[in-house]
């Protein structure tokens, strides 16, 4: 009987382990980014910084305190394009994909996990979908870093054409935002390049559309349906991007630091680009630094919304943003119901996608606030932007974080950690066990609006 009620008492429910296990993936990066062989200079890193590159690499992040190209050696950068690998796919998919290469069982704990970390509403078919997952990553990964390989040997040696390829399909698709272009300059130089915009377009939005919606759509030559998620995810998607072109097209127009003087064909690739980044991949191809307010300001509601469920990508996610956007335009109806596709929103999936919105604006604010009392007299549109795109593992950065206090830095450690995990899981996590209930309170009224 003891040993029962202490197994009972240490077993860690889905959302511990998640927590549980970024967090060691994170302290193990840190670690192997402090060995001096990590450094171009062989004095390794200090552990502040090596635990912040280690949160951003791990949450697919991209924010970065020293510049990725010039700072770490290979064997540095392996490490961190190894954490944006098991960050973006998730831990539980490589230990699944290490049980099937054994020829173990998948046993029920483990698919239990897999839900949680797939952000799967039911186990049905989820091995299926983990193999998917592999496979269209690894395809979508070596196809992108060839493209991209292709084009940098006109710049570079083949051999670190190749590698620069490939770090950097990796990183886009996983919607990380790392690069090793040098100097924080992200893409900056390949602005109205069609082949580089084109392929890592297609990286960022084949990682940000999630992994469901992708198995959906390789199955529809077979069943010729898709499920109502998948048309929401591909309906908000291409809205957003449409959209987002289009108001920074306009915007910048005339900015003489961004998009003046490129050529028309010029300004689409760059707005299109500047549009579809925020969801949440993290390069660039204009100066994020010299854009106007509004743009910025725009680019952070992008960047709130972010990716898909179950992708590699971060934010509030498209479904969530369009169940409110659903909610509201119902209440302005005078209708019950949700109705997306002839089919209705259940009234929970309502409550809980204005929990993960409320908990996502609580935690920008916090950020916020901490930063405006660390960071002294940083101008505010600084500040808020970096919060936004910590808390949605984004990565755009108007070039503070490599300028931030160490209680700064801590605060964005925490931050991208909340972002990638999710506070709710983290809430999920930290709570006691659901008491079963055994009465109801009567009803109340109270007055909205």
């Amino acid at each position: 009987m003891k040993r029962n009620q202490m197994k009972q008492r240490f077993r860690f429910n889905p959302p511990q382990v998640l927590v549980a296990g970024f967090a060691l993936i994170i302290v193990i990066g840190a670690s192997l980014l402090r060995l001096p062989m990590a450094t171009e200079d062989g004095l390794g890193m200090d552990w502040l910084d090596a635990f912040f590159t280690a949160t951003s690499a791990t949450c697919v992040t991209g924010l970065v305190v020293v510049d990725t190209g010039t700072t770490f050696s290979l064997f540095g950068e392996l490490v961190i394009l190894t954490l944006i690998q098991i960050g973006g796919l998730g831990f539980m998919t490589f230990a699944t994909l290490y049980a099937l290469f054994l020829g173990k069982r998948i046993s029920l704990k483990e698919r239990l996990l897999l839900q949680q970390s797939l952000n799967q509403v039911s186990m049905e078919g989820i091995v299926r979908l983990v193999q998917l997952l592999l496979i269209f990553t690894a395809i979508c990964e070596v196809v992108g870093g060839l493209l991209l390989a292709a084009r940098f040997a006109y710049d570079m040696p083949v051999a670190q054409a190749l590698y620069y390829g490939i770090f950097h399909a990796i990183s886009n698709f996983n919607n990380a935002g790392f690069d090793l272009m040098g100097e924080f300059r992200s893409f900056t130089g390949y602005v109205t390049d069609p082949m580089m915009n084109i392929v890592l377009y297609a990286l960022i939005v084949l990682g940000g559309l999630g992994f469901m919606v992708m198995a959906e759509l390789y199955d529809y030559r077979y069943r010729h349906r898709l499920s109502m998620h998948t048309k929401v995810v591909l309906a908000t998607t291409g809205s957003l991007i449409a959209l987002g072109t289009v108001v920074i097209f306009l915007l910048e127009f005339s900015n003489p630091k961004t998009l003046q003087p490129l050529s028309m064909f010029g300004k689409f690739l760059a707005s299109l680009y500047q549009s579809i980044t925020p969801r949440t991949a993290g390069s660039n191809t204009l100066d994020i630094t010299q854009m106007h307010h509004s743009t910025l300001f725009f680019i952070m509601f992008l960047m709130f919304i972010g990716a898909s469920p179950g992708s590699t990508g971060g934010g509030i996610k498209t479904t969530t943003f369009a169940t409110l956007m659903g909610a509201v335009w119902s209440q302005i109806k005078g209708r019950e119901d949700i109705v997306f596709f002839r089919q209705r929103i259940m009234p929970h999936m309502i409550a809980k996608s204005l929990t993960v919105i409320v908990s996502s604006l609580f935690l920008i604010a916090v950020t916020t606030m901490v930063l405006t009392i660390t960071e002294g007299k940083i101008e505010f549109i600084k500040i808020l932007f970096e919060a936004v795109s910590a808390s949605s593992t984004v990565g755009l950065s108007m070039g503070l974080t490599p300028e931030l206090t160490p209680y700064g830095r801590m605060m964005l450690i925490l931050t991208m950690f909340a972002g990638r995990v999710g506070p709710l899981t983290i809430a999920f996590a930290l709570a006691q066990r659901k008491q079963k209930e055994y009465f109801r309170y009567p009803q109340g009224k109270i007055m909205i609006g």
